[in-house]
C-alpha cells in the first residue's frame, strides 16, 4: 500500500532511509525490486506517441528514467529535504551536470579554491573552455567572496568540509551575497553527508553528492546525486542528462537504496569513531597540524558546530618530516588501508598531495594547506579502540 507524499514528510528522518518512496510493483515484494530493463513496452503505437510528447507520465527508456532509480531519487529527496533529485553515474558526473546544465558562454562561476581534484578540473580547464569566465576565492575570506561577487556572477560552486584539508565556509554569508549577485549556489556536501548538514536550509539553491562515499559507505559502486527545487531539476537537470547520458544503473540504483536503511546508523557510528580518535590525536608531538571540525583547536570550529550536528568521519593531520614521514607513517598501517574512496565503513588513509591533489603545482598545494607531510584519514567502522592502536604502532614506525 502506498503512502502519501505528505504522510512521508512527516516521517523522521531514520523512518524516511528505510521506508521513503518505496513502490512495489504488482508481485507485493517487501525489498525494493531491481528493474534492471533498458526500455519499455507498450500497449499500442499510440500510447507511445503520448509517452514521447510527454503528454503521460510513464517510463520509456532507462536513460531517462527508471523505477529503481526514480525510488533512490525521491528517497533521497526526502532525506534532504529538497523537491526533487537527479541521480547520476558517479560524483563528478553530478558535480559537472549541475554546473553545464545552465552556464553557457559568457557566464560567470565564483567558487571556493579549495576543492576536490577533478572538481577543480571542471572549473578551471573544462568550463572555461565553453567560454565560463571561472573566479576561484578563499573559502575562508570572507572580503574575497564579497570581492568577487560585488559584480554579478550566474553560479557559485563550494564544498564545505573541504577535501582534504577540512576547511569550512560560511553556507549563509556566501549564499546571501551569491543571491545578491545573481548567482545560483551549488554545495558539494559529501563530506557532510545529507545527515549533517543541509545547505538548502542556509541558502543554497543546488546540492550535489558522490553517492560512491557515505551513501553506499561499504566500497561497493559508484553514484551521484543533483538535489534541487523542482523547476530546476525538470527544466535544466533532467534535459542535460537525458540527452549526454549520465545515468545511474539501475542495479546501482538498488545497492544505493539498501544502503540508505543503514545510513544513519553508520554516520553516527563513524562520527563518534572519528572524534575519538581525533582526541586520541590531541598532542602527538610527531604531528604538527590536526584538523578535525569537532574539535575547538579547528579554525573554524564554532562556524562547523553551527552549520553541522557533528565533525563527521574526515580528519587531516600533518606529520613532521614532510613526504618520507608520510609515506613510512602509510607503509606501516597494518589495519587501515591506503585507498584514495573515503566515507567507507572500512577506514582508509591516503596522501592527498601525491593522489587526489597531485595535478596541482606545489604552490597551489601549499596556498591550500596540502602539505607533502599531510595525511587524509576516514575514520570507518571498525572498534575506534582498534584504529587508535593502529595509528599509534604506525606512527612509532
Amino acid at each position: 500500500m502506498a503512502t502519501n507524499d505528505e504522510t512521508q514528510r512527516k516521517w523522521r528522518t531514520r523512518t524516511q532511509l528505510v521506508r521513503g518512496a518505496t513502490e512495489r510493483s504488482e508481485f507485493n515484494e517487501t525489498s525494493e525490486a531491481i528493474f534492471m530493463t533498458s526500455g519499455y513496452v507498450y500497449e499500442r503505437a499510440e500510447e507511445a506517441e503520448q509517452a514521447f510528447k510527454q503528454e503521460i507520465d510513464r517510463f520509456v527508456y532507462s536513460r531517462f528514467g527508471n523505477p529503481t532509480t526514480a525510488m533512490f531519487e525521491k528517497r533521497l529527496a526526502l532525506i534532504e529535504g529538497a523537491q526533487a533529485c537527479r541521480a547520476t553515474a558517479s560524483g563528478m558526473a553530478a558535480v559537472y551536470a549541475s554546473l553545464a546544465c545552465f552556464l553557457q558562454a559568457g557566464d560567470r562561476l565564483v567558487a571556493a579554491r579549495a576543492m576536490f581534484g577533478s572538481c577543480l578540473y571542471i572549473c578551471q580547464n573544462i568550463l572555461p573552455r565553453f567560454g565560463v569566465q571561472v573566479d576561484l576565492v578563499d573559502g575562508t575570506d570572507a572580503a574575497q567572496w564579497e570581492k568577487a561577487l560585488s559584480k554579478p556572477a550566474n553560479a557559485v560552486f563550494l564544498e564545505t568540509p573541504t577535501n582534504p584539508a577540512l576547511e569550512v565556509i560560511d553556507l549563509r554569508a556566501v549564499c546571501d551575497l551569491a543571491h545578491k549577485a545573481g548567482a545560483r549556489v551549488v554545495v558539494d556536501n559529501v563530506f557532510a553527508t545529507p545527515l549533517l548538514q543541509k545547505p538548502m536550509q542556509f541558502g543554497a539553491d543546488v546540492v550535489v553528492y558522490s553517492a560512491t562515499k557515505h551513501i553506499d559507505g561499504q566500497g561497493r559502486c559508484l553514484g551521484g546525486a543533483i538535489l534541487s527545487d523542482s523547476e530546476f531539476i525538470v527544466d535544466k537537470v533532467t534535459p542535460f542528462i537525458r540527452h549526454t547520458g549520465p545515468t545511474l544503473s539501475p542495479f546501482n540504483a538498488w545497492v544505493l537504496l539498501k544502503s540508505l536503511d543503514t545510513l544513519e546508523m553508520r554516520v553516527r557510528q563513524h562520527c563518534e569513531n572519528a572524534l575519538a580518535v581525533a582526541q586520541a590525536l590531541q598532542g602527538r608531538k610527531d604531528l604538527t597540524r590536526l584538523l578535525y571540525p569537532s574539535l575547538p583547536s579547528h579554525p573554524q570550529h564554532k562556524l562547523a558546530m553551527a552549520q553541522m550536528s557533528a565533525g563527521g568521519s574526515m580528519i587531516a593531520f600533518e606529520l613532521a618530516g614532510g613526504k618520507a614521514a608520510a609515506f613510512r607513517f602509510l607503509n606501516n598501517l597494518k589495519l587501515i588501508d591506503i585507498s584514495n574512496n573515503l566515507g567507507d565503513s572500512k577506514s582508509l588513509a591516503c596522501h592527498p598531495a601525491t593522489t587526489t591533489h597531485q595535478r596541482l603545482t606545489p604552490e597551489e598545494r601549499a596556498h591550500l594547506g596540502i602539505t607533502d607531510g599531510m595525511v587524509r584519514l576516514s575514520v570507518g567502522l571498525e572498534d575506534a579502540s582498534d584504529i587508535i592502536d593502529d595509528l599509534t604502532q604506525a606512527f612509532a614506525a
